[in-house]
């Protein structure tokens, strides 16, 4: 089973060398790793190409074209059966694709399998992001797997990093990549690939998350991602004509709200309490 590594590349020169080393590090060796440049303005490029191994295949982007467009064309022209992402800032551990290998023959109908991860970084960020994702540990080691996760995904997204996931390249080629939060491009995917098949949660730390103030996530302002769940929910909806889906959006929404309205009660009797 050839297994394609994508990589979105831009302005991670201080980085990038690892996130490759990490690949070449791998137990597993039939893979390639394609790597997509979004025209950095850095050494990134030489970085990449110091590297003479005839499995590393680099892309470059004659103009920026962003994110969602940057990691698409990684997934066509990738040529395995499967693929991990890796953002260009992280770290997989050596036996990374081994065992999400044993999984993908071992169960047939998972397109998803992605895994806990270790934090290191900014020691703040590592603090906060540890204590947010406290309670979406709770729930994936609480599910019994393979599980389809439609249903998991509209008011949060379960799954921690891009670098955390190896997906199917049969139905990432089947979705729609056309975000309209361009930081919040794996939600959008993952949400699309549930409706298509099983997910398997593995709770090992098999991705090192590098957490930094030049990280992409961080730098990016977006509103409320309401709208955004609430649209790609809808598109799937209109794709399969289930009445059921539409019956869990307008359930979901009144209970978004409602969490909204209890955040901001308590917000206004903790203020009153100063």
């Amino acid at each position: 089973m050839k297994i394609s590594v994508v990589t979105a590349s831009y302005n991670y020169q201080d980085y990038i060398k690892e996130a490759v080393q990490s690949v070449l590090d791998q137990t597993y060796k039939d893979w390639e790793l394609i790597i997509v440049d979004d025209c950095s303005t850095d050494n990134s490029v030489e970085v990449i190409k110091s590297f003479k191994d005839e499995r590393i295949k680099l892309f470059i982007n004659e103009k920026n074209l962003g994110l969602k467009e940057t990691v698409k064309r990684g997934i066509e022209n990738a040529t395995g059966e499967w693929v991990v992402f890796l953002e260009s800032d992280d770290i997989l551990t050596p036996d990374y694709i081994e065992k999400k290998v044993e999984i993908a023959k071992k169960y047939t109908d998972v397109n998803l399998i992605f895994n806990d991860c270790e934090f290191f970084g900014d020691e703040n960020r590592v603090k906060k992001v540890e204590n947010d994702l406290r309670k979406t540990r709770k729930v994936l080691r609480n599910k019994k797997y393979p599980a389809k996760m439609f249903y998991n995904f509209y008011l949060s997204n379960k799954i921690f990093t891009f670098s955390s996931v190896m997906a199917k390249r049969i139905d990432l080629l089947k979705i729609n990549f056309d975000t309209p939060i361009d930081v919040l491009l794996d939600w959008w995917l993952w949400i699309q690939l549930s409706y298509l098949g099983k997910f398997y949660y593995l709770p090992e730390h098999l991705t090192k998350w590098r957490l930094h103030m030049d990280s992409y996530v961080f730098k990016s302002i977006y509103s409320s991602p309401n709208q955004f769940q609430m649209k790609i929910y809808l598109e799937i909806f209109i794709r399969q004509k289930k009445l059921y889906i539409l019956f869990f959006i307008l359930l979901e929404q009144f209970i978004w709200y409602l969490q909204k309205f209890e955040r901001r009660l308590k917000r206004l009797i903790f203020n009153k309490k100063k």
